[in-house]
């Protein structure tokens, strides 16, 4: 792992990974990207890791996007397929993603809390998808129609114009706001509920959802069933039952 982008494995199931160039608005350029793929991979391959917490430093940008300079350097067309690090499309990540946006959240900014499973915002934190500002493109904005309005994602898109953290929110783009000293700590709290949760049921829960949106109604149902047949059969899914009847707290094995 270079500096340009952090990993904090914690000691409760969680990761932080934090992009770490403020100077330079925490931008994906080269070390960023390459820091975000290894960070991922990191967390993924880990057991011992159960969810992660994607935030950058400093108060003013969780990530303004693309390098613009880089991409004028490189004159860059149709970026290459996998150019950006991004969880459920350029790589794969089957457990619970946080985005913690802890300033403005631009073009691939937006895209990486987008990709990220769940929000939690600073009430500074403001988002926009900026693509028709410079000539650009935000192919990857399509699966924002399963998470707002068709309308209102229609005019993010054609104006580029920047929403707030409180407009994000009502939209559904946000999950919690939280102030700006408290924004990782909201972030963790949020994770910390997840990992207190049966692992397999987790991850059969959040496979259910992508399914969901990429299925018609029957077949999602179809498919949901198979992907929870693991947890039911599970010595969790007997531990759980067992511990509610002892009136104790479950001893999860993720097996």
């Amino acid at each position: 792992m270079s500096d340009a982008v952090l990993f904090d494995a914690r000691d409760d199931g969680i990761a932080v990974i934090t992009i770490n160039r403020p100077d330079s608005f925490n931008a994906l350029g080269r070390d960023v990207r390459d820091g975000l793929f290894a960070a991922w991979e990191r967390f993924e391959r880990d057991p011992g890791l159960r969810v992660a917490i994607l935030t950058a430093t400093g108060a003013k940008a969780f990530c303004a996007g693309g390098d613009l300079k880089e991409m004028a350097e490189l004159k860059l067309t149709v970026p290459p397929r996998g150019m950006f690090p991004i969880p459920g499309d350029t790589i794969e990540v089957t457990k619970p993603t946080i985005a913690a946006v802890n300033g403005v959240a631009y073009a691939g900014g937006w895209l990486l809390a987008q990709a990220c499973d769940l929000c939690v915002a600073s009430t500074a934190a403001r988002f926009a998808i900026t693509e028709v500002k410079v000539g650009r493109g935000s192919p990857w904005a399509a699966p924002l129609i399963h998470m707002i309005p068709q309308r209102i994602m229609m005019e993010i898109i054609l104006t580029g114009k920047p929403i707030s953290a409180q407009r994000a929110y009502e939209i559904g783009l946000v999950n919690r706001l939280a102030e700006p000293d408290a924004l990782l700590d909201t972030a963790i709290a949020l994770a910390a509920e997840i990992v207190e949760n049966a692992p397999l049921s987790v991850l059969a829960g959040k496979e259910t959802v992508h399914l969901a949106t990429e299925m018609g109604r029957t077949a999602a149902l179809r498919a949901a069933r198979h992907a929870w047949e693991r947890a039911y059969r599970s010595a969790d899914a007997q531990e759980g039952t067992r511990a509610f009847a002892e009136k104790r707290k479950p001893e999860w094995r993720g097996e």
